[in-house]
């Protein structure tokens, strides 16, 4: 083929597939912002054909089937996201089970969760997960905080929330039904006094990006921001604080910096740091099941994980888009002014699939996604 036909045809692909991707955030944006003038849409127009079967030993009567139906092109109930906040909702433990069970085919989160003592020594040097040719050692304070047994061993809860951070949840009264879930998992360190009329306050676990030092407390520049995020650390109060402080080159001065403020005030959490195998196997499990995520969100993952821990698992704050399922606008974060950038090609996240992934699974019964608000005057 000549150079300039093979560039032509190069440029038309190129065109093609970006005309296709502008067309999928347009139709998930269309969809779920719901303005009055949206069109419905089939699932199978949202979410690709999985390559995966069931497993043969299922049974045959049951309603949905990870693999092949987990993620159901023809359920009819997907075109209207309101119904997400139906009261109709039931738990679908069969499906809960099978799901928990495929997980544990690809990781172990009770593993996983955290690097062990005894699996690293001071002065190991490892490759981060997503920059393999950047390195960065085990450091003394590092070392001193790594759990000796995983954190969530042997444990297990019939209820749990896991909390987004979306604006979604202002408004929303939700905190009272969070707060009285058996196990609680936060997202980077969200702040939750000022908001716990809508977003609670008690916290079981909760993960922190380092991104979180330098967005949210200004990269600990003045004592008084040191204070700041000293408190919320202190917080806590014995809950497990996760950090993926091996996931990107970038994070470990802040990452050192948390460390050596847990040890010297001997603050009461529980640390953990994931598994440097935990990212790719998560993500395996979901591009098996045709869920074609870049990289999961930190939502995701803790949906992922707590499958492990938790029979019956409640989504709140999931919400990626600009406008809410009335055409209102909605924060990206309850809790400050960051904008929406997932339709960003820089974005590592795919989260309009992700929501319209676990939005499938809310309407299979497996998980329950929270999008409205929640009755003050009756509890679960």
């Amino acid at each position: 083929m000549l150079p300039v036909s093979r560039t032509l045809l190069f440029g038309f692909v190129t065109l093609l597939v970006v005309v296709l991707i502008i067309d999928d955030i347009a139709e998930v944006e269309e969809e779920t912002a719901n303005t009055g003038h949206s069109k419905k849409m089939n699932a199978h127009q949202l979410i690709p054909k999985p390559r995966r079967k069931a497993a043969a030993h299922v049974d045959p009567t049951a309603s949905t089937r990870l693999g092949k139906n987990v993620i159901n092109h023809h359920d009819p109930s997907y075109n209207n996201t309101a119904k997400l906040t139906s009261n109709s909702w039931t738990f679908n433990k069969t499906l809960s089970n099978l799901i928990r069970k495929n997980i544990l085919r690809f990781l172990d989160p009770e593993r996983d969760i955290s690097i062990l003592k005894g699996t690293l020594k001071q002065g190991d040097i490892i490759h981060y997960v997503f920059d393999r040719h950047s390195t960065t050692n085990i450091s003394e304070n590092l070392y001193r905080l790594l759990p000796s047994v995983s954190p969530m061993k042997n444990q297990h809860h019939r209820r749990c929330a896991i909390v987004g951070n979306s604006g979604i949840l202002l408004n929303s009264s939700c905190g009272a039904e969070i707060d009285s879930h058996d196990f609680v998992i936060r997202c980077n360190l969200a702040p939750v006094e000022e908001y716990s009329r809508d977003v609670g306050w008690r916290t079981n676990l909760v993960t922190m990006n380092p991104s979180v030092v330098q967005r949210a407390f200004q990269d600990l520049v003045s004592e008084e921001w040191k204070e700041r995020f000293l408190q919320r650390l202190q917080s806590l109060s014995g809950s497990v604080l996760w950090i993926p402080a091996f996931m990107a080159k970038g994070g470990e001065e802040r990452v050192e910096w948390a460390l050596r403020l847990i040890l010297l005030h001997t603050v009461d959490v529980r640390t953990a740091f994931p598994s440097l195998r935990l990212l790719h196997a998560v993500r395996g499990y979901w591009l098996t099941n045709n869920v074609h995520i870049k990289r999961p969100t930190t939502g995701l993952l803790m949906y992922t994980m707590a499958t492990r821990f938790c029979e019956e698992i409640h989504l709140y704050g999931f919400w990626p888009f600009p406008l809410g399922p009335q055409g209102k606008p909605v924060k990206y974060h309850y809790y400050d002014t960051l904008k929406y950038e997932y339709t960003s090609s820089s974005s590592p996240h795919t989260m309009p699939l992700e929501f319209r992934t676990l939005s499938t699974l809310h309407r299979q019964g497996a998980l329950r996604l929270h999008t409205g608000t929640c009755d003050v005057e009756r509890r679960p």
